[in-house]
Parts: C-alpha cells; structure tokens; sequence
C-alpha cells in the first residue's frame, strides 16, 4: 500500500524538469503544484531550441534553460521528459551530481538496474533502485492499474488488450495536428499529415510506432507486452496487445480480456477493483455509461467499466472490462511525481 507522503521531516529537494516545454513537462509542472510537492528550487531544462521560453510555476515565471553537462548541480531530483536519447545522455549526468532520476522515457524501462515502478502496484521495487528510476508506458500503467488487483487476488493466466490511444501519447505537435487536420477537413480544407504517417482526422489507423518484421508487432505493442510483465512480475505471463491510433486529444481507452486461476463471477472482479488504490468504476449498464476518454482526461484515477464475463471462454475464467486513463497524467506525470513523493519519504 502507499504511504502518504510527509515533508514535515524532510528538506525540500531542489528539482530538475528536462524537457519541460513539452507536453508531460508542463503536466510534471502541474502536478507539482496541485499536490503540494516541497520544493526548494525549480529547474526547467529542455533543448537549445526551447530555451529561453518562460514558463509559470506557483504564479512565478521560470526561464527555460539549455540542458547541459552543468544543468545538475545542486539538483536533489530530476524528472525526465524528454526523449530517449536525451535521458540516455543527461540521466547518468544527473545521477552523478547526486540527484535521483525518475526518467519518462523508453530509455532505461528494461535495464534490470533500474526499477520500473507503478507505485500501486509494485511499491516494494522502488528501494532498490541505484539512482535511476524508470516511469512506465504509459499504456502498461493504465493496463496494470487494472489488471495488477486482479493478479494479486484471483491470479492471472492470460490477458488480450486492444488500445485506442490518443494523439498525447506522440507529444504536443501531435496534439496540434489532431486540431489542425480536423479544422482542415471541417473546411474542407486538404491537410498533409505533418508529425503522423497518415491522416488524423475522422480516422482509426495501427500504432505509428516502427513495424517488427518478423512478429507483425510495432513497438508500441512489444513495450507494453514486456513492461507489463516486469510490473506484474510475470515473464511469462502471454499477452496478446493490438494498439491503434483514435483522433482523441488526451486519455487512452483499453480494452481488455483478463483469463484469471478460476471462474470469478464479474461481481467479485467489480468488488476487488472498487478497493483498489487509483481505480474508479464506471459501470452502469442500464444508462449505457462506461469509461470514456472525454472523462478519464484531467484526472489521476483509471475508469474501469463494462465489467463482465468473456462469452468467448467456455471456461468461465476470463473477464473483459474497458479502462480509461490520461496518458499525460496517470500515464505519465502524475506516475512519475507519485514516485518521487515515495522517495521523500523512504
């Protein structure tokens, strides 16, 4: 379970947010001010082409720096936003000035070394990490949100996911050309897709996330297939992930078909999920009222809804349900600053 954090005892760390411009910086911004986060010091860092930019924090303006090889010193905390190759270059600069990492990035998510941590789920692997700290895809933490109670009470054979994931998951200007292109064809304007390989508008197409040639996988749906079994410490638990591109702004939508140990009637599954730590049911069947992205977005918990048994498993042991979580916060900000409170009060 999570301790509730508590500064009272603790210096305030001086923090660092590379890639703070972009969109998970300024929702790591965000978080830290609206959960009340001790900080002595902020430090906004991103690429020599954003620096410059001022930002606001706690109704103060901040200038964005140029991250570099002298950007940590004094740095108790750094919050990585930025992508891989950043964090695989400035992280191990950061962790030898003597800050602690918690890094967004895909960079650091499979080295053995460095935990990949859900705070509700897998707590207990945080105290051994070295100095980096890895923060999840963020379509494995909406996922284990879900999926992790039901392992830990009923055990998990199997799961099946199809992910409807929103533009905030490729970053800002992906975001902008969902908005661009949708104006653009209201208009009847034509648009050429700038950030994403096809049209974004009014349309559903397979992960942008490179092809595997020889699986027919894109790396979308192999990070979420080995995270997943890393959260839940199941390396061989079978997991069959198809994740498609929707034209929504933020918050993705999963669903998903759990095979658990033993026949578990939904109710049960309902009663388990309604005790967990950052989960909400939506789930009325008789309004036709389940999780949806325009809800889950803004807002740390995971909607869990349609709740029910899996007709296609003669069994009886699988349970489909539809989740909703926002890839900025939960699956992403919100996960990495719940971390970071955890360290202050190890």
């Amino acid at each position: 379970m999570l301790t509730q954090p508590s500064y009272r005892s603790l210096r305030n760390p001086v923090v660092a947010i590379v890639g703070a411009t972009g969109a998970v910086g300024a929702e790591l911004i965000r978080c830290l001010e609206d959960r009340d986060f001790p900080v002595q010091g902020l430090r906004l860092l991103a690429s020599a082409r954003s620096a410059g930019k001022v930002l606001q924090y706690r109704g103060q303006d901040l200038m964005v720096g140029e991250v570099g090889p002298d950007s940590f010193k004094g740095v108790q905390l750094a919050l990585f936003a930025a992508d891989s190759d950043t964090s695989r270059k400035y992280a191990p600069v950061a962790q030898a000035a003597g800050a602690v990492v918690v890094d967004n990035s895909s960079a650091f998510r499979m080295d053995l070394d460095c935990p990949l941590v859900v705070p509700e789920v897998n707590l207990e692997t945080l105290a051994n990490h070295r100095g980096v700290i890895a923060n999840p895809n963020c379509t494995a933490i909406i996922l284990c949100m879900a999926v992790a109670p039901l392992q830990r009470r009923f055990g998990l054979r199997r799961l099946q996911v199809a992910t409807y994931q929103a533009a905030s998951g490729a970053g800002q200007p992906a975001m902008d050309e969902l908005v661009a292109s949708t104006q653009a064809y209201l208009e009847g304007r034509e648009y050429k897709p700038q950030v994403l390989p096809h049209p974004y508008a009014f349309n559903v197409f397979s992960h942008n996330d490179t092809v595997d040639l020889q699986s027919g996988y894109n790396g979308e749906e192999l990070k979420v297939i080995a995270e997943t079994r890393r959260i839940l410490s199941s390396g061989a638990l079978p997991i069959g992930v198809t994740c498609v591109r929707v034209p929504v702004l933020r918050a993705h939508t999963i669903a998903v078909t759990a095979e658990l140990d033993a026949p578990v009637p939904p109710a049960a599954v309902r009663e388990c999920l309604e005790e967990a730590m950052g989960v909400r049911i939506v789930d009325d069947r008789e309004r036709n009222y389940f999780p949806m992205p325009i809800e889950a977005q803004g807002q740390g918990d995971v909607l869990v809804g349609r709740i029910r048994r899996d007709l296609g498993d003669p069994s009886g042991r699988s349970v489909a349900m539809l989740l909703a979580g926002d890839q900025l916060l939960k699956g992403a900000a919100l996960n990495a600053v719940q971390i970071a409170e955890q360290l202050l009060v190890a």
